[in-house]
């Protein structure tokens, strides 16, 4: 095992080293940035600072400068806010934070469950209509399914805010600012466990059914063991070992955002943070977000190969 670990962070580095110098290479040389787009600023004010943040100087000497201070923590300033990156960071990706966790576990705790019972009932009405519902889910846009329901539940019903963290001008502290938090972040968790619901649902429900099958299953039925217990204990377990490897995927999700979701309902997260520097093209905060991501990325890969191994020992690292 820590043999394996250790290559692995070997390997791991070598990435995140070549992950760099293209996501460095992709931004720096896009033509335009923030300075140079800022049309309130002099030419002689242009000069200096870049001159300042050291944008006059050559790529490679660029480069190196930056993944020194990224070793220090230091991902660089971010011109259009006018605050450090990592500072951005912390004051926006909670926030996306919070809406994923929410809907990622309503997403795989209803999967599972319509899952199992899909594949069970297979070919059955329940199972027919869940398929509708499936592929109806994945094929809707989701900009279209967020102001549907905004029209619907925000606007018509006025049950649900249409957007925000908070109520504007709110003061409210303590238990009450839990309770404003929760009822306007319920759309957008709506909308986003409705996007990823029907992919991960049909997943499941094809494990199941190709677990079902196995002859271990049969066996533990003609020993008259109860059918919850068979699907449940025995058959439920091995469906969701290949489900593990999309644990890895889920860790760059979580502390990424929803560019659109955020977007739409106006939720200040860090990928709402990321589309508005798109706009004015600042690069900074664009290469600090973009390496997380990647090193997000590839740890959540590495403990998804662990936890399988956990789950099932069979397999060999």
């Amino acid at each position: 095992m820590s043999a394996y670990i250790t290559k692995r962070l070997i390997y791991m580095v070598a990435i995140l080293l070549a992950a760099s110098l293209l996501i460095f290479c992709l931004y720096a040389l896009t033509p335009g940035d923030f300075i140079s787009g800022n049309i309130k600023l002099t030419p002689e004010r242009k000069a200096e600072l870049r001159e300042i943040y050291g944008l006059n100087k050559p790529l490679l000497e660029r480069y190196f400068i930056w993944m020194k201070n990224a070793f220090h923590g230091d991902f660089g300033y971010s011109l259009a806010q006018q605050k450090p990156v990592l500072g951005l960071f912390n004051d926006y990706i909670w926030n996306s934070f919070l809406l994923a966790a929410v809907s990622t576990f309503l997403t795989w705790f209803i999967a599972v469950i319509v899952g199992v019972i899909s594949a069970y009932k297979q070919y059955s009405w329940f199972d027919t209509l869940v398929l509708v519902l499936i592929f109806a889910a994945m094929s809707l846009p989701s900009f279209f399914i967020g102001l549907f329901l905004i029209k619907i539940l925000a606007v018509d019903l006025k049950w649900l805010p249409p957007g925000g963290m908070i109520t504007t001008g709110s003061n409210a502290t303590g238990l009450a600012y839990v309770k404003e938090v929760i009822h306007h972040m319920t759309l957008p968790v709506i909308v986003m466990t409705i996007l990823g619901v029907g992919s991960l649902t049909r997943y499941f429900r094809t494990n199941m059914i190709d677990v079902i099958k196995q002859d271990y299953i049969r066996t533990a039925r003609a020993k008259g063991l109860k059918e919850s217990k068979v699907l449940y204990r025995h058959a439920l377990r091995n469906a969701l070992l290949p489900a593990i490897t999309l644990v890895g995927f889920e860790l760059p999700a979580l502390f990424g955002g929803s560019l659109i979701i955020e977007k739409i309902f106006n939720w200040p997260g860090i990928g709402q943070l990321y589309m508005s520097s798109f706009s004015v093209r600042d690069y900074p905060l664009l290469m600090g977000f973009t390496m997380l991501i990647a090193i997000l990325t590839v740890i959540g890969t590495l403990l998804s190969d662990l936890l399988y191994h956990i789950a099932d020992p069979r397999v060999r690292l």
